[in-house]
């Protein structure tokens, strides 16, 4: 009878345990504004307390007729520890563990512990992943919940630090010319060949993180380079979200692995861990990461706006006011 007690005890605690997508972001209030042929819908992802950082992106947009959608993004900084405990790994028996994790304890004290992997119920994430980058995650993720629900063939999410090389309406035509190659079998294309640096260098991804409740069926499915056609390369991995083209099976293949396996890695070391995933990146680059774009992932640099950044924001400014004054 005291065994059957528990157990129900034990159920009933599990039932009613929050799952990943009841901390979703709402999305209200869109227009059909937000959208480009080829294109249902644009999202931007922007913190309250960054809005320099929308303007900047918008004013280079702007001039194009592009206007995303600004998404009020989720900062991580200001979640409870009891929802930093729903969203990541739980760790269980049939996980593997024994190496670095960082964890948030249950006991108010939002500061990053440290430790291997190995206390059953405990949540963890990858070493030092700091709440900031947990709240880039749930941005992301609410989108394509949205964008899903929405019933969006085809999507652009971008992050607020994009920096334009060339006209991104060609965007439109590049999903034509992707059709015309691999059909509708693409899940996402980047609008970038690669993740930039600070230094402005290229840092290409080959391997995947290790994580205590996934295992690719594949030794090694990311090394994957093939050029396709003139104009883009099909891929395994890659770093960096600031540009990503999404079609409806990849919303799909990305948020069922979330809910399956929650946030451990950051989200851009996670999205091309589904299983069947088609990536694409252009060959020349359109739209890009901004190679020293201010980050709040990491840290709460947000409450030390120094006058460095501000110079560092105007100069930028002016650099995009000559350069779309000579392309347009």
């Amino acid at each position: 009878m005291r065994l059957f007690m528990w157990s129900f005890v034990f159920l009933g605690f599990v039932f009613c345990e929050a799952k990943l997508e009841d901390h979703f972001k709402k999305i209200e209030s869109k227009s059909d504004v937000h959208k480009i042929r080829n294109i249902d819908f644009i999202y931007m992802i922007n913190l309250d307390v960054r809005p320099e950082k929308y303007q900047m992106s918008i004013e280079q947009l702007d001039p194009y007729g592009i206007y995303p959608y600004r998404f009020s993004a989720v900062n991580g900084w200001e979640l409870s520890v009891e929802t930093i405990s729903d969203v990541g790994v739980k760790y269980a028996p049939e996980m593997e563990g024994g190496f670095m994790a960082t964890s948030y304890l249950l006991d108010g004290n939002l500061e990053q512990h440290h430790e291997l992997i190995s206390n059953y119920g405990q949540t963890y994430f990858c070493h030092c992943l700091g709440r900031g980058a947990i709240g880039i995650a749930l941005s992301h993720l609410s989108i394509l919940q949205d964008a899903y629900d929405s019933g969006y063939e085809t999507i652009w999410v971008m992050e607020d630090d994009i920096e334009i090389v060339q006209d991104p309406r060609i965007v439109s035509d590049l999903i034509d010319k992707l059709d015309q190659l691999v059909g509708r079998n693409w899940d996402v294309l980047f609008t970038d060949r690669d993740f930039r640096n600070n230094e402005g260098e290229y840092v290409p991804c080959y391997k995947a993180a290790k994580r205590p409740n996934f295992d690719p069926d594949k030794p090694n499915p990311y090394l994957l380079r093939r050029k396709i056609g003139n104009d883009f390369r099909l891929i395994g991995a890659r770093f960096g979200a600031t540009s990503m083209i999404i079609r409806r099976s990849g919303m799909e293949k990305i948020l069922h692995f979330f809910k399956e396996h929650n946030i451990y890695l950051p989200y851009d070391m996670d999205f091309y861990l589904p299983e069947g995933i088609k990536l694409y990146t252009v060959l020349q680059d359109v739209i890009r990461n901004k190679a020293d774009a201010l980050s709040d992932n990491g840290k709460q640099n947000y409450l030390n706006k120094t006058s460095e950044a501000s110079l560092l924001e105007e100069s930028f400014s002016e650099k995009f006011s000559k350069k779309s004054n000579q392309n347009l």
